[in-house]
């Protein structure tokens, strides 16, 4: 199910396509027809150095779109390749540009959506910039970034799943976190404590 605004297209501009790991999706350079939404799976955008290395400049979580450059850009701007079997929904670029001209509520809402997916990728930068594995974990969760499994968050937050879980683990022992569930933690204190 496409979400908001998206879901108020015509079917006729949406393809919804299965792809196996290791597709290339969408290749530099190739031009641009379609934002693409992510339904489950993993998906990684990436870039070449000049010497061939490889550099992954995003990895979308399922519930997000991605290549939104491309509705203002003829091309698109790095490789997208499947990290794993994934679900995608292919969103033609002609039929939310026009949709956008001629729905200035629709534009707004599109508009509103990138701008909270931006600021979702900022306080991600910001998470993964804190050294400590423990710090980094109380930070996600703290911010509720723990929502399905804890190897999932581990792969978000850049950590190994064991190093997440000793951090969950200490956390808990030093009653910063409640284990509430199995996979699942809430923030201990009220008010809330948010330090380390």
């Amino acid at each position: 199910m496409l979400p908001s605004p998206f879901h108020l297209l015509l079917p006729p501009a949406l393809s919804r396509r299965p792809v196996e790991r290791g597709t290339v999706i969408a290749r530099r350079d190739d031009r641009a027809n379609a934002v693409y939404f992510l339904e489950s799976g993993s998906v990684a955008l990436v870039r070449y150095t000049e010497l061939g290395d490889e550099i992954v400049i995003h990895r979308p979580q399922p519930g997000e779109t991605f290549c939104e450059a491309a509705l203002f850009s003829p091309f698109y701007h790095c490789d997208v390749i499947a990290t794993e079997t994934t679900q995608l929904i292919a969103i033609n670029k002609t039929a939310v540009l026009d949709q956008m001209r001629n729905d200035p509520d629709f534009a707004l809402a599109v508009s509103a959506r990138f701008a909270g997916q931006i600021q979702e990728g900022r306080r991600r930068l910001e998470i993964l910039a804190i050294r400590d594995a423990r710090s980094r974990v109380f930070a996600a969760v703290a911010d509720g970034l723990l929502v399905s499994d804890i190897k999932s968050l581990a792969s978000f937050i850049g950590l190994t799943h064991e190093a997440t879980y000793r951090a969950l683990s200490s956390l808990v022992r030093s009653g910063k976190l409640i284990k509430t569930g199995r996979g699942r933690y809430a923030i201990s204190g009220h008010p809330v404590d948010r330090s380390i």
